[in-house]
């Protein structure tokens, strides 16, 4: 066999096929698609709670993807305010955005809550560790408990609502399919699946779904 044969081979086998992956297995169709953002290629849309560990987990997975990701997908990531319980983290995960300050607070708030079981759940537990991690304390708040935040709360439980996601983390690509590790697999296969619909998404006319 050549080297250019056993080269192409074990690329082949390396590679998951567009065979592999089946819509309503590995992945599914939104019901009512969303359009994604404005400016976006195709959007690669990860769904997250600070209090849930496997989204902690997947942490590692989602920055090695981003360092290899399709350079046709855009990425952003959306606090789902699935439930009650869930919106202080949504308001300060805006909060830090707004202000400029989310490399402060994203990923030593997951830590804290899932290496150092600190029970940070209500809106002065998450202002003042902000705080903690350098971010002005009344500037927080006043974003924290800001009307645009607020919106941008009520608009992330909207999306999870129209996007049909129960559980997290969940992907979104371009507001048309939804996957999750449970659904591919693993979190390898999850992001093998995204790589599958950004290719799909970035070769069809008129990528973006209406509203």
């Amino acid at each position: 066999m050549s080297l250019a044969l056993l080269v192409t081979t074990a690329a082949t086998a390396a590679t998951p096929s567009a065979a592999e992956f089946d819509e309503g297995i590995d992945y599914r169709r939104v019901e009512q698609p969303v359009r994604a953002e404005p400016g976006a290629d195709v959007e690669v849309l990860e769904l997250f709670w600070y209090g849930c560990p496997h989204c902690w987990h997947l942490e590692p997975r989602v920055q090695a993807w981003l360092e290899n990701k399709p350079a046709e997908a855009t990425f952003r990531r959306l606090p789902a305010a699935a439930a009650p319980h869930w919106a202080p983290h949504a308001k300060a995960y805006y909060a830090a955005e707004m202000l400029g300050e989310l490399d402060r607070l994203h990923e030593p708030l997951f830590r804290a809550m899932h290496e150092e079981r600190r029970r940070l759940q209500t809106d002065d537990a998450l202002i003042a560790f902000a705080a903690e991690q350098g971010i002005d304390e009344a500037a927080f708040r006043n974003a924290y408990n800001s009307f645009p935040v607020d919106m941008q709360v009520r608009k992330s439980a909207d999306l999870v609502r129209r996007y049909g996601v129960d559980g997290v983390p969940a992907v979104v690509v371009n507001g048309k399919y939804v996957t999750s590790a449970s659904q591919a697999g693993s979190n390898e296969r999850m992001f093998q699946v995204v790589d599958y619909l950004v290719d799909l998404e970035a070769g069809a006319p008129g990528a973006a779904a209406p509203e």
